[in-house]
Order: C-alpha cells, then sequence, then structure tokens
C-alpha cells in the first residue's frame, strides 16, 4: 500500500547468549570475549619486479584465546575441576559451542571452537569497599574456530 513504511531492522542483542564446554556442558557465563580470526599476512616482492612495493597475501589463519566470566556460587567447582583436568601431554581437548540467541531462545550465531582446553583459571579480585558479585574467569586456547548463521 502506498502509505505503508516498513520498519528498519534493529541490531542483534549481545546479552542472550549460551555456552557449551564439551562433557562438562552448558555453563552460565556473563560474558564472552575473544571471538577474532585474522590471517598472518605475508609480503614478497620478487626482483625484478618493476613495482617498487610487495605483494600481500594471506598466510596462516589464526584465532585469538577465548576468554569467559562467570558468578562465582558456593557449591559450584566444575570450572576448578575442569581446569584441573589439565596435565602434561594428557589434556583433554573438547569442541566448544557458543550460540547468541533470539527472544525464543533458539540460535541466531554460532561459533565452533575446535579442540578446546583451559589454559588460565583466575579467581575474583577482592575489596572490602565494593558491593560487585565474585567472578571467575576462564581462559581457553584452541585450534581454530568457525561461525555460523543459523
Amino acid at each position: 500500500m502506498a502509505g505503508d513504511k516498513q520498519e528498519a531492522p534493529w541490531p542483534v542483542p549481545k546479552f542472550h547468549f549460551s555456552v557449551k564446554i564439551g562433557d562438562v556442558g552448558e555453563v552460565a557465563f556473563q560474558e564472552v570475549t575473544g571471538l577474532d580470526t585474522q590471517y598472518d599476512v605475508i609480503e614478497y616482492r620478487a626482483g625484478s619486479s618493476i613495482e617498487f612495493s610487495t605483494v600481500k597475501m594471506p598466510g596462516l589463519k589464526k584465532a585469538t584465546d577465548i576468554t569467559l566470566k562467570k558468578g562465582m556460587f558456593k557449591d559450584d567447582e566444575a570450572l576448578m575441576k575442569y581446569f584441573q583436568g589439565v596435565k602434561m601431554n594428557t589434556i583433554k581437548r573438547e569442541d566448544v559451542v557458543i550460540q547468541l540467541l533470539d527472544e525464543e531462545h533458539k540460535p541466531m550465531f554460532t561459533w565452533n571452537l575446535k579442540n578446546a582446553w583451559p589454559m588460565q583459571l583466575t579467581g575474583p579480585d577482592l575489596n572490602a569497599e565494593s558491593s560487585e558479585v565474585a567472578l571467575e574467569t576462564l581462559v581457553l586456547a584452541h585450534e581454530g574456530i568457525t561461525f555460523a548463521k543459523a
């Protein structure tokens, strides 16, 4: 119809997501950062090139470590046990699935981490003058990240 106006789409909010870590299962994190992937840049210039500049080509693909933060609970030892499972050359690598969810709790976007393992677990910073929640931070190393839209 001639006076109907189509509404502009809204960007997707980032506060509703889920994280599943292999055999550990779904863990309720407050924050996930590090969903970055990039390529190394290879620069090359042939000596006989008439251009006095290099050619840039994509090299190895690499991804950053993933940092996850969650509130600490009195009887919740899941991350501590997961971290304590790290042993020299015997670490169990897990696939990790991170999903950004819609208002019906269905995935809109999915990041899959391949062969992830916990490389760092950090306890909360303590402050007698603060009323903030105690947070623990888990850093995962992994061997690659893939991204998919649902």
